[in-house]
This record gives structure tokens, C-alpha cells and sequence, in this order.
């Protein structure tokens, strides 16, 4: 069965990336809190959610930000940048994601047990390499998803991994268990953004 032109195809496809911005157009939070709960139906490994979100929505945070970001422009001139972050101790929510999961009636107690017990065994003995790989990689998934939504919503974005982890780690002071993934511009186009050609799938994929 063909894929058909849905509104999720449309949206894909018109998603660009976008690195000029109206500095004077400001999103209401409501809409970026709306936007980061719906984009929080992404997949998780175990479920354990370790996104976090710093949303800097002030414009002198944006330009302290800029110096951090290799001095990209949209740093400052995008209304909002949303920075995931992964928590590498994750784990430690695992009895609240798994009771609640039961009271909802989503999961019997076997399970709920089951799962408590063995994530926070599982994860807790992993070195903290693997567990930034894990947190890196779910990081990943939930920003498509935003990404994604905020073009519905719309909005542009661009993606931006362009900053050093370790300054900006500092200068807001993040946990030791709080690891900066990517940065995310979010608002109105001033330009449109240039369009980009993809490998040929024959380069890319091998079926057996």
C-alpha cells in the first residue's frame, strides 16, 4: 500500500531548516508548553523520559547563549530556544513512571514490579558513557517530534548541535547528571530557508 499525502507527509516536507528570524515576533509560552507536552509522546528507552527542556525565552539569555552557540545568529533572533538535555539518572523515575502506567490500568502490578526492579537494576550499573548515549539518542527522538509540531503549529526551527556542551553546562549551572544534547531555534521566518536534495536511497539502504 502506497504512503498517501497526509498532513503528517505535508508537514515533513515543508520542515526546513530555518536560521533567519523576526526578532520582534515573540510565541506565548502556552503554545511552547503546549508544544513540548505533545511532543512528549515520543518513544523512550525502558519509558524512563530522560528529556529536559530548558525553553530561554529572554533576549539577554539569548545573546549570553550566542557566545556559547558559535556566534549563530539565530540564537539571538529566534523568538525561543528550546535546549534538550538528557538526565542521566533517569532511572530514579522509574517507580513514578511505572505507577502511574499501573493506576492507569496501562500495566498489571506483575508488571509494574517487574519494571521498576529491573530498570533501576539495568541502568544504575551502567557507566556513564553508555548512559549519555542512551539519554543522547532519546534526546533525539522527542526533537524530530518537536520539530515536527512546531512547523504544524507554525512555526520554523533548526536544529543546532554547533555549541560547546561543556560552557553551556556552566554557565546555567546544569546538575552533573543533566547532559546538553541540542539546541532547537523556534519562530517566524524572516527568509525562506534553502532547499536541500537527499542521497538516493540505493546509496543508503540494502535490502536481504
Amino acid at each position: 500500500m502506497p504512503i498517501t499525502k497526509s498532513q503528517l507527509h505535508k508537514v515533513m516536507h515543508e520542515r526546513k531548516s530555518v536560521r533567519k528570524y523576526d526578532a520582534s515576533f515573540k510565541i506565548p509560552q502556552e503554545q511552547l508548553e503546549e508544544l513540548l507536552i505533545e511532543a512528549t509522546s515520543a518513544p523512550s528507552s525502558s519509558n524512563l523520559q530522560p528529556w529536559r527542556f530548558l525553553v530561554i525565552q529572554d533576549d539577554a539569555v539569548k545573546k549570553e547563549l550566542r557566545a556559547i552557540a558559535n556566534n549563530q545568529e539565530q540564537v539571538e533572533t529566534a523568538s525561543a530556544i528550546i535546549a534538550v538535555l538528557g538526565d542521566t539518572e533517569m532511572y530514579k523515575n522509574a517507580e513514578a513512571v511505572y505507577t502511574k502506567n499501573f493506576e492507569l490500568g496501562y500495566i498489571n502490578e506483575t508488571t509494574k514490579d517487574f519494571m521498576i526492579n529491573n530498570s533501576i537494576k539495568l541502568y544504575s550499573q551502567l557507566p556513564q558513557e553508555a548512559l549519555t548515549n542512551i539519554v543522547t539518542f532519546d534526546a533525539g527522538l522527542i526533537s524530530m517530534q518537536i520539530m515536527l509540531l512546531a512547523k504544524e503549529m507554525g512555526y520554523d526551527t533548526v536544529p543546532m548541535g554547533g555549541f560547546s556542551k561543556e560552557a553551556f553546562a556552566k554557565h546555567f549551572d546544569l546538575a552533573n547528571h543533566i547532559v546538553p544534547v541540542i539546541l532547537i531555534a523556534i519562530g517566524k521566518a524572516a527568509a525562506p530557508a534553502y532547499n536541500s536534495s537527499r542521497i538516493e536511497l540505493n546509496n543508503i539502504a540494502k535490502f536481504i
